[in-house]
């Protein structure tokens, strides 16, 4: 690495640590209802407005079951209102292309896949949906879905600071606060300041482009759009939709160094700030710092891995006269290079973001292996908006029953005793994960609709498999677009993956919260084993690599590792 790259990742991780703890605060502030924030002048005759409306009592908290019911009924309403607007997209008004319904199975797959925060897309933005279908359909979830991540980490963390309570908090109250103390202000922000580097937002038709010389060329069609308004909340609510086909790769969306710094940095802000929360709840403050440090060695330990083998390039390619240290250029935009395309596969895969700067299945295959890892583990290296934190504490809970077991004594955290229950509701959601991602692969990869969408043979053509289903299990929206995905198998089997890895998940670290949150608290003796330090947090990502990682290493091996060895021998696929 050169001393300007140094000086980027630097930078970058030295942001991300600023703005934690005001983050953290921030979200305390927010999540506890009792407390005030600066932004109560403006939200808080809003907030109880919406209170009135949906006739909603903000002192009235939910046990975890009651909990469940109101984000499963939430979720499906707008599941439905999604796909009606997308299926009645030809009669909705903000249509100058004129764009026509999307099929049965493309609109169940979306709908799907926004509800779920997966955000995955089996069509091109710019050719595929109205500017309502995006405003409208799309950015509904954007925000909601990025709150309800948010709210059940938030009930998870209650579970575990309170003493023998039967409740962890009011769901329909966590995303109203979350929502418009958080990710509203953030999104008009940071849209504002997209709108400053470049990034469009209007509702004009497209513009058609003529050449200066009529016999050199064809026509170009520009597309147009709100779209600084929808990335904005695509980044900071890690959604990772793209407003075009080409994702933040596209300059309408992405146009500068300094746009490409600030998105990757949104990715990780919430998720990082809830790590304080976390401390800050637990009154245990160096815990929140420890878990942020698992996180963060895991996150920069990714991005060594890929940039190193993206720097090394392809040898198929330096055999046709590429320069060795030019790298592997394929599939990334010049202007961001290898290291900045590097660190943003490495983010966006890190959190449940799915927003791309590059295109994954270009990279060399240790370089691609290293976002499908990043999926499979979770998404806990700061991850998804609040489902980074939930999943960490699963991976927490683990590692602390695995080092009670060392130790010979009962299992404690934060002073709380880890029993069976806790260890299998917390196993469940690993083997959901575990076995969806794994089972539908191998369901696609024998089966005639599965093999027809792929465009690459042998182990690669494995890979674009692999990552479709981790990537929708995983709910990250990120893909080895190699494969063709929009046909009706497909559309309807990614979507049931997207719900398996979204709701199947949730609701037992709910089960947790609850089972938590009644425990009463014991005092911390000699024989306790601490969950802050470098014992721990090595303990943690040790616990996260056994179970995480090596669960899909036979699947690696048929993919990613065969074909960087195939590589060196001159094969393509």
């Amino acid at each position: 690495m050169t001393a300007n790259q140094w000086l980027q990742l630097i930078v970058y991780f030295g942001a991300l640590l600023l703005i934690t703890k005001p983050l953290g605060l921030y979200l305390y502030r927010v999540l506890e209802t009792d407390a005030k924030t600066f932004l109560d002048r403006i939200f808080k005759p809003l907030e109880n407005l919406t209170y009135r409306l949906l006739r909603i009592d903000p002192h009235k908290e939910q046990n975890w079951k009651q909990y469940s019911i109101s984000m499963l009924v939430f979720s499906a309403v707008g599941l439905v209102f999604t796909y009606a607007i997308l299926r009645l997209q030809a009669y909705l008004p903000l249509n100058p292309q004129h764009f026509p319904n999307l099929s049965p199975d493309l609109a169940w797959n979306t709908a799907m896949s926004f509800v779920t925060n997966t955000n995955w897309q089996s069509y091109g933005g710019e050719s595929t949906l109205s500017y309502f279908s995006q405003m409208v359909g799309l950015v509904f979830h954007n925000f909601l879905s990025a709150a309800t991540g948010i709210a059940i980490a938030a009930a998870l963390v209650r579970g575990i600071a309170r003493n023998s309570a039967h409740t962890i908090g009011s769901f329909y109250v966590d995303i109203t606060r979350v929502t418009y103390y958080l990710l509203l202000p953030l999104a008009i922000v940071f849209a504002v300041f997209l709108v400053s580097q470049g990034v469009i937002d209007n509702f004009n038709a497209y513009t058609t482009a003529y050449p200066l010389d009529q016999s050199a060329a064809t026509t170009q069609t520009l597309p147009g759009g709100p779209a600084a308004s929808q990335v904005a909340i695509k980044m900071i609510g890690t959604n990772g939709g793209g407003f075009f086909n080409a994702n933040s790769a596209d300059p309408y969306e992405n146009p500068t160094p300094l746009s490409n710094f600030f998105e990757m940095l949104s990715i990780l802000a919430i998720s990082s700030g809830l790590t304080y929360y976390l401390g800050k709840m637990v009154k245990n403050q160096w815990h929140g710092w420890a878990v942020w440090a698992a996180m963060f060695i895991l996150c920069i330990s990714g991005f060594f891995i890929a940039f190193h083998y993206e720097q090394a390039g392809n040898p198929i390619h330096q055999g046709l006269g590429v320069a060795t240290q030019d790298g592997n250029m394929e599939g990334k935009e010049v202007r961001f290079g290898i290291f900045n395309s590097s660190l943003f596969a490495d983010v966006t895969t890190d959190a449940s973001e799915g927003a791309v700067n590059s295109m994954h299945d270009s990279f060399t295959p240790i370089g691609g292996l290293v976002p499908l890892t990043n999926i499979e583990l979770g998404e806990i290296v700061f991850g998804g908006v609040g489902a980074g934190l939930y999943g960490m504490i699963v991976y927490i809970v683990l590692a602390v029953f695995i080092a009670g077991l060392m130790i010979g004594r009962t299992p404690e955290y934060l002073g709380k005793k880890i029993e069976a229950y806790d260890v299998k509701v917390s196993m469940l959601s690993i083997l959901i994960l575990t076995f969806s991602i794994l089972g539908f692969t191998a369901w696609a990869i024998v089966s005639p609709w599965g093999l027809a969408g792929l465009n690459n043979g042998g182990p690669h053509g494995f890979s674009e498999v692999l990552y479709a289903f981790s990537s929708a299990v995983g709910n990250n929206g990120s893909a080895f677009a190699g494969l063709t995905t929009d046909t009706p198998w497909y559309n309807t089997t990614l979507a049931v993956a997207m719900f398996f890895g979204r709701f199947l998940m949730i609701i037992p670290i709910l089960a947790l919260a609850g089972s938590l949150a009644q425990k009463k608290l014991i005092p911390q003796s000699s024989g306790s084993f601490p969950v802050t330090g470098p014992t721990f947090t090595l303990l943690l990502i040790g616990v996260i690599l056994l179970v995480g990682a090596l669960t899909f290493v036979p699947a690696l091996v048929l993919g990613p590792v065969v074909e960087q060895f195939l590589m060196h021998q001159g094969t393509l696929f």
